[in-house]
């Protein structure tokens, strides 16, 4: 395993559907598969952790909560061109939680997983 990658694990509610959608959309490889527990996926640096709810970090807590997909933490995604991997995403049938939003160092939009987690496109600013 490389030292240098950096690994998020999201909850995801379909294991194969999290792998279809990061490898088929957003240009992940797939690692491992073992659906429906667990996949990994790369891409660059990033190793996306894709846990199922029979995963050993889809267990209850000792209080009783189970860990759920969604939430407002994300993973941010650099584009050259946000508007047209907007346009592309939204041909495909992609969901987003908003449209773009400019700011002072760029522009971000919000892209959703089958599972609500959210994946942050951005344009830094020129």
């Amino acid at each position: 395993m490389k030292t240098d990658l950096v690994n998020v694990r999201y909850m995801v509610n379909d294991v194969d559907a999290a792998v279809a959608f990061y490898t088929q959309y957003l240009g992940f490889t797939l690692l491992t598969n073992y659906a429906p527990a667990f996949a990994d996926v790369i891409k660059g640096n990033l190793r996306l952790l894709l846990s199922g709810k029979t995963s050993s970090a889809g267990r209850a807590m000792p209080d009783g909560t189970s860990p759920e997909p969604g939430g407002w933490n994300r993973f941010q995604i650099i584009v050259s061109d946000l508007d047209a991997e907007v346009k592309r995403l939204k041909v495909l049938g992609l969901k987003f939680r908003n449209e773009i939003v400019h700011g002072p160092g760029g522009a971000q939009i919000l892209l959703m997983d089958p599972s609500g987690n959210f994946i942050e496109l951005f344009q830094p600013a020129n």
